[in-house]
């Protein structure tokens, strides 16, 4: 009924592996229903597994997840305020405002949610690698060492577990990516749109790659125009549209952003370039600059296209760093992302060609030359990339410990909150928290996380009552200071508490 095939005909990307070609007569929509089983199945799985690991890693959030919550939580109130830190962007906000509806359950729904998308772009990293690698069907098993290897290789850049564990976005928008990807490759046009479009609500930088899409399905797919259309409207409307309301300029998140603490100092595009290079181990940079090489070899578009998105996302991660963004390493989790895929296509592609030139009896200086190559490019990934996934499973592995500590730390700091009462302290005064553990303070306060910002030189010469909130060996020590009045002092008392 169908057979692997190297290339796609005359679509986006063209020359992209086109995996199983349809029967004849048989619509590009229609799905038998053992497969839509099979994913529903897999869906579950995934939700399941991913509820687990909630449970098993007994971690928390990032900074920036219980600023979303509390995006939800205040939009519930009518009091959302996107003034203060978080950054504004649109995608955790689909799902923390409904998650708000069950309260304090959000905060797991929410860990659930993106640890289930994340894990999700594992198995699709290893989708992409499989079809890119186009391998016959006798010769199958290596189109799985493609998959596996670039399942492994996305896992392995540095501080992508850290990120899953820490219920940030960034795993989620990489994971949306590649299923946009592997819907082009399966031909499903308009998934690929909406996965782009989810992920352009997460990171401007997918602003570029929907753009191209869009310029091309709006030739290729004339029937989805108004449909894309719209979606693309929604991108700067969502974007802008909700600061226009609950802050002082549309573009308050990008003013946010301008003042970053990690911000590049010095040289703006070797300085990003050299952060997008530090997230893949050196051996899986190597293994994917071979699968392009053969890819040109073979004169197949499709690596190169891959290739051209991760230079792509690069080039406006350097524009963004010259604008005054800051450019960390986790804005390009999706470029390092599709080098783990190019890497696991190499892996796929030297099976197919050693296998073939152990076939033939006669090879040309061309051949010999691109079999020492790829020889030398195998020793090379074998000899040095354990050494390095041994180094970042043992750091995995203290991070782990130290989330696990931050994480008995906030739990404590909420059964403080709890004791003490969120209404009492905020009738008291300011708290005074350090900024890392401000939204989380927030999400357990109820209130805006840039409610929260204390500077001393403002306290000097406009000064009120503060609540401080201070970690020690054993928790936190909460006690009020700076009351001038009795008033004040009578609303601060009983607020002295060590947990």
């Amino acid at each position: 009924m169908s057979k692997q095939a190297s290339h796609a005909r005359g679509a986006f990307g063209a020359g992209l592996a086109e995996p199983l070609r349809r029967p004849v007569g048989v619509a590009e929509t229609n799905r038998p229903a053992d497969r839509r089983g099979w994913w529903l199945i897999g869906a579950v799985v995934v939700l399941v597994v991913s509820a687990l690991i909630v449970i098993w890693a007994r971690v928390r959030p990032g900074y920036d997840p219980y600023g979303w919550l509390v995006w939800g939580h205040l939009t519930l109130h009518g009091r959302l305020d996107t003034n203060g830190a978080p950054s504004w962007k649109p995608l955790p906000y689909l799902f923390t405002l409904p998650y708000a509806l069950l309260g304090r359950n959000a905060l797991y729904l929410w860990m659930t949610t993106a640890f289930a998308i994340s894990l999700t772009g594992v198995v699709f990293a290893a989708r992409v690698a499989f079809w890119l690698v186009a391998a016959p069907a006798a010769r199958r098993y290596a189109a799985y060492a493609a998959g596996l290897s670039a399942a492994v290789g996305l896992l392995a850049i540095e501080h992508y577990p850290h990120s899953i564990l820490s219920a940030e976005s960034d795993t989620m928008i990489v994971a949306l990516c590649l299923i946009a990807v592997d819907g082009i490759l399966q031909r499903r046009y308009r998934w690929a749109f909406w996965m782009w479009w989810l992920a352009a609500l997460g990171r401007p930088e997918a602003w570029a790659p929907i753009g191209l899409y869009f310029l091309w399905a709006w030739r290729a797919q004339p029937r989805r125009r108004a449909e894309m259309t719209v979606g693309m409207v929604l991108i700067p409307v969502l974007w802008l549209g909700v600061p226009a309301l609950t802050s002082h300029s549309p573009f308050s998140g990008a003013t946010l952003a301008e003042h970053s603490v990690r911000a590049l100092h010095g040289n703006k595009v070797t300085g990003t370039i050299r952060r997008f290079l530090a997230l893949n181990p050196p051996a899986v940079e190597l293994a994917a600059l071979a699968a392009v090489l053969l890819a040109a070899m073979r004169r197949d578009r499709g690596v190169p296209a891959l290739a051209g998105g991760v230079i792509l996302w690069v080039g406006v991660e350097i524009a963004f760093a010259l604008h005054g963004w800051s450019a960390v390493p986790r804005y390009m989790y999706e470029a390092a992302a599709a080098t783990a895929v190019l890497a696991g296509v190499a892996v796929g592609r030297i099976i197919l060609e050693l296998h073939d030139g152990a076939r033939r009896r006669h090879l040309g200086p061309r051949r010999i030359a691109a079999g020492l190559a790829l020889l030398g490019a195998v020793l090379a990934v074998g000899i040095s990339l354990p050494p390095v996934l041994r180094e970042r499973i043992a750091a995995e592995r203290r991070d782990l410990r130290g989330q696990r500590i931050r994480a008995r730390y906030i739990s404590l700091l909420a059964g403080g909150v709890a004791h003490l009462g969120a209404a009492r302290i905020l009738a008291c005064g300011q708290p005074n928290i350090g900024v890392g553990w401000q939204s989380i303070l927030a999400w357990q306060l109820g209130t805006n996380v840039g409610m929260l910002y204390f500077s001393p030189a403002s306290e000097q010469t406009n000064p009120r009552p503060i609540v401080n909130m201070h970690p020690n060996a054993h928790g936190w020590r909460f006690f009020p200071s700076n009351w001038t009045s009795s008033t004040q002092a009578s609303r601060c008392r009983g607020l002295a508490y060590q947990t």
